[in-house]
């Protein structure tokens, strides 16, 4: 007789007496849960097959895609899928990258010289459902990079074999298709439920289902001007001449680095002088809004455009949201009974609109202050009057919705997206999630300032999504101005902070393999030095050495 502590996504469900020994896949058998929800296990912290046989006490962690773990395995999966497709299709002289997210998804396009039309996707739908149908095994094998390089050289990967080290790598493997991951993928292609393929001029939309349900949304909304800052940012890739990590690397010496980071810091200082210069032209507007998911760099965005207001003879007044929240007696409740500070109607509205009537009006408003401490509103010393050169600014996750300020014209108000949208590609079959990119962010300035563990930021970061995907995201495209805070050589200067708080997450962590994920990531960055990075840079508010106050 042994036991076996049973858990769904890192949290204890049930244990089991078993009497003999049993696959994985039998002893979930009877887990009110569908076996196309489980994307992996884990044994004792470590990653299992759901072919695995069990004998001894164990813990056994079902990860599902209703977690982020699980919901990465079945995005990278379905990625893997239709790359394979695509080889079984196409000639492997032709590349296909994934370049970007988009919306619940991802864009990608075809290389070589091959303009792919609305045929050939139907086609590779078709290839797709065939390979899922057959429910064949996707098997994961270790391999020394001599190995790895004339298994990739055969496919025409030289963008793997560029980020060969000298240690042995995981590999993924169907059929005859081999293909290389940061993360786990499924044991094989038949636990794939849903997805959809939408051809978008110049390439492919692969649409994953919703986290939750599996179910393919049907109200696809293609988000035009989230697309055109992703492609923007393609543009400014081929200026850098830097297309993925390896080609990042190869600008090695500080030269050719100071080089870089200059001109991207440029690029970065260009779009917002375009901004201010648009919003200095526009007279009508009083008010702008700047909203974006945490760690996106807001502040800096917003002290770097006051700035560039200010050369133009605006001169800005920054508001904090903060300051409008509701008593904590008057706060909305989550349904586990914790305040729920980041709902809008946590925010006290009808002060917030009366206070900017006013001052659009050119009176002179004193602007409540709120005691995080009490929980109550107070009054503060501070008054805004705009004068005729004068423009508002706030900073908050509800900038783009119009409910928050329903009271000001379309027209007196700008509202800007912040975000860091798309870092560079691992090579051309792995992105760096957006997420990923704004979690480096998080750890180091949770550690740096406010005292949490790598292992604490990890562990809150679905709670700290739950918010951004009901406030921040569905109104991405109300925005008149989107800006990606993304600088292509940002992890190789924050990979030595990172990599020691990371390694210092215990196994017995529930996010130890998380932690494992990313460190792999990591190791495919060279180191770039604190020095060459600017005082003025939005990478500053992170790492520190910023020439603003925050």
């Amino acid at each position: 007789m042994f036991k076996v502590e049973l858990k769904i996504n890192g949290k204890h469900y049930k244990t089991l007496t078993l009497a003999k020994p049993a696959s994985i896949k039998k002893i979930i058998k009877d887990i009110d849960i569908e076996i196309c929800q489980i994307m992996t296990c884990k044994i004792d912290y470590e990653y299992a097959k759901l072919d695995d046989i069990i004998s001894d006490d164990v813990r056994l962690d079902c990860i599902c895609t209703n977690s982020s773990e699980g919901y990465l395995i079945y995005q990278n999966t379905l990625i893997f899928v239709m790359v394979k497709a695509f080889y079984n299709l196409f000639t492997q002289n032709l590349k296909f990258v994934v370049e970007h997210s988009i919306g619940v998804g991802v864009f990608g396009e075809v290389f070589a010289g091959y303009v792919i039309t609305t045929e050939d996707v139907k086609k590779l739908k078709t290839e797709m459902q065939k390979i899922i149908s057959l429910k064949l095994p996707i098997e994961k094998i270790n391999v020394s990079p001599t190995e790895a390089e004339q298994i990739f050289t055969k496919l025409n990967r030289e963008d793997v074999i560029k980020n060969l080290k000298f240690e042995n790598i995981d590999i993924f493997k169907c059929e005859d298709y081999y293909d290389y991951f940061l993360s786990e993928l499924a044991d094989n292609t038949g636990i794939l439920k849903s997805f959809d393929l939408v051809f978008h001029a110049p390439g492919i939309i692969l649409r994953f289902p919703e986290r939750e349900s599996l179910e393919i949304n049907g109200n696809f909304s293609f988000p035009r001007k989230l697309f055109s800052t992703h492609q923007e940012h393609d543009k400014w890739l081929n200026i850098l001449q830097v297309h993925n990590v390896s080609s990042l690397n190869r600008a090695g010496n500080d030269y050719k680095l100071t080089e870089l980071i200059q001109i991207e810091e440029a690029l970065h200082e260009k779009k917002i002088v375009d901004f201010a210069n648009q919003i200095s032209h526009n007279n009508d507007v009083k008010i702008i809004l700047i909203a974006g998911p945490t760690s996106s760099g807001k502040t800096s965005f917003a002290k770097r455009l006051s700035i560039q207001l200010r050369v133009n003879g605006i001169f800005p007044e920054l508001i904090e949201m903060d300051h409008y929240f509701l008593p904590r007696r008057l706060s909305p409740k989550k349904e586990n009974g914790e305040y729920d500070f980041e709902a809008l109607n946590a925010i006290d509205l009808d002060l917030l609109n009366a206070d900017l009537q006013s001052v659009l009006r050119g009176k002179e408003v004193q602007i409540p202050k709120f005691n995080f401490i009490t929980g109550k509103s107070e009054k503060s010393h501070k008054k805004i009057k705009l004068d005729k050169n004068e423009i508002l600014i706030f900073e908050g996750i509800h900038g783009l919705n119009d409910n928050l300020t329903f009271s000001v014209p379309f027209n007196q108000k700008i509202k800007i997206y912040v975000s860091a949208l798309n870092n560079l590609n691992i090579d051309a079959h792995n992105r760096i999630p957006t997420t990923d990119s704004r979690k480096f962010r998080r750890i180091i300035r949770d550690y740096n300032f406010r005292g949490y563990s790598a292992g604490q930021t990890l562990e809150r970061w679905d709670s700290i999504r739950e918010g951004e995907d009901e406030n921040i995201f569905p109104f991405q495209e109300n925005a008149d101005m989107m800006f990606n805070s993304t600088l292509t050589y940002e992890l190789g200067v924050l990979k030595k902070y990172i990599v020691p708080l990371l390694q210092n997450i215990s196994k017995y962590s529930p996010v130890y393999l998380e932690a494992k994920r990313l460190l792999k990531m990591l190791a495919h960055f060279s180191n770039i030095p604190d020095d060459l990075v600017p005082s003025n840079s939005i990478l500053r508010e992170f790492i520190g050495g910023s020439i603003f106050k925050y």
